[in-house]
């Protein structure tokens, strides 16, 4: 596993505006290593969610930082990845929506 670096670690003090602005910058990351990839992945929602378009049929995904930023979520929280797994997290998804 690659750790994240630490600027984007939410500190506890942390008013929500800095935890979005955390979880916008772990989605980010996500999405250029979806890129590399092929994956096409999009921001969106002021940055608070990343939308992966299906390559054939089906319904995009939503990707979401939760779990107090200690994960990537989608299929309704039901499938989720630690967010200092970037690589792990990208090949699990990428496998997800068929790529």
């Amino acid at each position: 596993m690659n750790p994240l670096p630490q600027a984007i670690a939410v500190p506890p003090q942390a008013g929500p505006q800095d935890e979005q602005q955390s979880e916008t910058v772990l989605l980010a990351l996500l999405q250029d290593a979806l890129l590399r990839r092929g994956v096409r992945a999009e921001l969106r929602d002021n940055g608070t969610a990343l939308m992966i378009p299906r390559p054939r049929v089906g319904m995009p995904v939503w990707v979401f930082v939760g779990y107090g930023g200690a994960y990537f979520s989608w299929q309704s929280a039901e499938k989720r990845h630690p967010v200092n797994d970037l690589e792990g997290a990208t090949q699990v998804l990428a496998e997800y929506v068929g790529r």
